[in-house]
């Protein structure tokens, strides 16, 4: 099999020679080029056709943006997004992922020991999934466009019943959480989600899903409450996100700074695992597309205690990895294609519709 060829888009000089560096350890891995801007860039990739770009955000002659849009409508090639973490660096990497940029690697910063301690992973399995991609669609516009919270809506009758809802989520799950948490209502079930993603982006991304969702999103704060009508999304950091009993039947965020679990902090094993200990029966879980299998244990505990539990299924996932995961070791109860995802979850957490989970597993 031969190497992973990678070609290296960024203005900065120093920045292309530290990625080089990184990948170059990697023997699966061959950097084939540099450019410095995407106007060097194009002609590169007509002359090398690599199998993976590393794409920095703030380039001269034209943005990251512009370009990965223009590559992913007629070249696409898995793309990772090298970012800086400042407010502008952050939302741009949000936007390229919803784009189509396979993942996202924030860069280091100044005297940081550790480079890219996971970019030669995502440049491996970018490369494994060249093969899938397809040039972009225009997106419907209730995806792209802010969503208003008052009016009439396609849920209008929709009537939470007592489960609350965890998501779990990695490579590709920016534009899945988007295509789902749109079809949410104002009054949603209580909504927590781990998506694997760098300290620094998280919040952007909670801004990103609060003006296209008519729920409230926001990154969990410890001790938040868990409320009709608000997602949490974990934030990236030193801390794992967990559900924890607050008085009777209340439920509460809780944050808790501890060591990664299966290489990521947030774990999805670790809020599914929470999930299943204080809410069992009284919770549905979802996996979505993600390259490991992170989530699928704690999907399993969720089901013993009978929690309803869905996977994203493999034709629309853009890796099928944690679903599989899961799959394969008992812990889906149904596989849905992503678009049909949010309405299976409103199915199982409406007051009025709500189906009976099926006997739990022993």
């Amino acid at each position: 099999m031969r190497p992973v060829r990678v070609l290296i888009v960024d203005d900065s000089i120093t920045m292309r020679r530290l990625i080089a560096m990184v990948l170059k350890r990697d023997h699966d891995i061959d950097v084939v080029g540099e450019a410095k801007d995407p106007l060097e860039a194009r002609q590169a990739m007509k002359a090398l056709d690599p199998d993976v770009v590393t794409l920095d955000v703030e380039m001269p002659n034209m943005n990251g943006l512009d370009f990965l849009d223009k590559i992913m409508r007629l070249r696409p090639t898995p793309v990772i997004m090298v970012s800086n973490l400042t407010a502008q660096g952050t939302s741009a990497t949000i936007k390229a992922l919803e784009i189509g940029a396979f993942d996202c690697v924030a860069k280091p910063a100044m005297g940081e020991a550790n480079l890219f301690p996971d970019l030669a992973a995502k440049v491996r399995a970018a490369a494994g999934a060249r093969a899938s991609l397809r040039p972009t669609p225009v997106r419907p516009a209730a995806i792209t466009q802010p969503r208003e919270r008052s009016g009439a809506g396609a849920h209008d009758n929709f009537q939470p019943g007592a489960r609350l809802v965890a998501i779990g989520a990695s490579t590709g799950g920016v534009e899945a959480l988007i295509t789902v948490l749109s079809g949410f209502p104002q009054n949603c079930p209580p909504t927590v989600i781990a998506q694997h993603m760098p300290a620094g982006f998280t919040r952007s991304f909670a801004e990103r899903l609060n003006r296209l969702s008519l729920p409230r999103v926001a990154e969990a704060q410890d001790g938040a409450p868990l409320e009709v009508g608000q997602i949490y999304l974990a934030p990236g950091g030193p801390r794992h996100l967990e559900i924890a009993a607050a008085g009777a039947n209340g439920l509460r965020c809780r944050l808790r700074q501890a060591d990664p679990v299966n290489g990521h902090r947030p774990s999805v094993d670790v809020l599914f695992s929470s999930i299943a200990q204080v809410a069992g029966p009284r919770s549905v879980g979802v996996l979505l597309t993600g390259m490991g299998r992170d989530g699928a244990e704690g999907l399993l505990a969720m089901r013993r205690q009978g929690a309803r539990t869905f996977g994203q299924d493999e034709a629309s996932s853009l890796i099928y990895g944690m679903p599989r995961a899961a799959y394969e070791i008992g812990a889906v109860e149904k596989q849905v294609p992503l678009h049909r995802i949010g309405a299976e979850i409103l199915r199982a957490t409406s007051l009025y519709g709500e189906e009976k989970c099926p006997s739990p597993l022993p």
